[in-house]
């Protein structure tokens, strides 16, 4: 996933776009884990098998994972990061402090109480709370600079109703939400999905969208 948008208030809302190769398998929101982390609900990614958004509604909590930039671990000893948002989700902590094994990443934490984001460059770990209001998360973190920030955090923040991001047309612009680029060697590299989560003291629910429904992977 490479873009997270965020708005805290009495209900919580998180929406995850994931961009990935399109070739990469993968299945829709479900308890994929029900042995490791049960009543966990995210999407499954077939080849590591973890996920990029996890919601464990008994919890009212939310985990996210995005790629970050910085040093990659060892290939001979790297492990998958999409671990990190189910333990995340399932038990309320952080990532912990042995990160070596895994490339640089992003993990945002949400509940009612607080939304903090662990920040790893494959050297150093950074922690703080996301700030009261909308925020938007990239795969180079909170950043201003970011083209898809400038272009689309004043908007999610003027929007009331967020469902209208996810039927966006995909863009090859550096800037889009919603992207589609086709490489050299053929391969797609693409928005695969949308996941909207809500969170309030009432209960959790959640909105998915598959963007791959009427397109040629």
């Amino acid at each position: 996933m490479c873009t997270l948008i965020v708005r805290t208030g009495r209900e919580l809302t998180l929406m995850g776009v994931r961009d990935e190769f399109a070739d990469r398998p993968w299945e829709g929101p479900g308890e994929h884990w029900p042995d490791d982390y049960p009543g966990v609900i995210g999407g499954r990614d077939l080849k590591a098998g973890g996920t990029w958004l996890a919601v464990n509604p008994a919890a009212r909590r939310a985990a996210a994972l995005l790629n970050g930039h910085g040093k990659p671990a060892d290939e001979t000893t790297k492990v998958s990061r999409g671990d990190l948002a189910l333990r995340a989700a399932y038990t309320g902590e952080g990532p912990g402090a042995d990160l070596s094994r895994y490339d640089p990443f992003h993990l945002v934490l949400a509940d009612l109480g607080e939304v903090r984001m662990w920040s790893w460059n494959g050297e150093r770990l950074t922690t703080a709370p996301l700030p009261a209001g909308t925020s938007m998360v990239v795969n180079s973190g909170l950043d201003p600079e970011s083209e898809r920030v400038a272009a689309y955090l004043p908007r999610f923040r003027a929007a009331e109703d967020w469902s209208e991001f996810a039927t966006e047309p995909p863009s090859g612009d550096r800037g889009a939400l919603i992207i589609r680029h086709e490489m050299p060697d053929g391969r797609v590299f693409a928005s695969l999905s949308v996941m909207r989560v809500s969170i309030a003291p009432e209960g959790v629910t959640y909105d998915f969208t598959d963007l791959t429904a009427d397109q040629d992977r």
